[in-house]
């Protein structure tokens, strides 16, 4: 049963996380969370704070994480099918069709329509994690890791994956 349940808990936020990855991860966080309680949302953004430091897309690796964490291999193997199958379903079969229409105003508004939808999902997590940051990690810890963060970011142009790497080895060696 964990493993229909696990199948069903990514395939939703795959079929309907349009625009990728980071798109479906507030989808999944409230199959994971919220539906089947699996997690905490405090245990959720650790499991995404070390898929993000992972190379790869967020989606699989996370899926095949909370699969393995739940349901051992073949929890990980459903979790991970559930995740590539819409995509992999909409390429073999709608892949022309899509093509063919893409210059109707019907399939342009359609995307108009989502695209705000999943910015205010994407907000809404970010307020979620910097809510729990706040609450576990304290003020102080969280405005620094914000500022320093932004700044390695825009100000020194340093590479995403190693400002991911600082901030977890700074949660692992000063917060905890």
């Amino acid at each position: 049963m964990i493993w229909i349940q696990l199948f069903m808990a990514f395939f939703i936020p795959s079929i309907v996380g349009y625009g990728g990855g980071p798109a479906s991860i507030p989808l999944i966080q409230n199959e994971v969370v919220g539906s089947y309680g699996w997690y905490t949302v405090e245990r959720f953004g650790e499991v995404l704070a070390i898929g993000n430091a992972l190379p790869g897309p967020i989606a699989t690796k996370m899926a095949g994480y909370i699969g393995y964490e739940q349901g051992g291999i073949l929890g990980a193997l459903s979790a991970l099918f559930a995740t590539v199958a819409p995509s992999l379903l909409a390429m073999v079969f709608l892949l022309g069709l899509l093509y063919k229409y893409r210059h109707s105003p019907r399939v342009k508004q359609m995307t108009l329509l989502i695209r705000p939808a999943i910015c205010v999902m994407l907000a809404v997590l970010a307020y979620q994690f910097l809510a729990s940051s706040w609450q576990h990690a304290g003020i102080i810890h969280t405005v620094l890791l914000s500022v320093i963060g932004y700044l390695c970011l825009e100000r020194w142009k340093i590479s995403p994956p190693y400002v991911i790497v600082g901030a977890l080895l700074y949660g692992a060696l000063i917060i905890a």
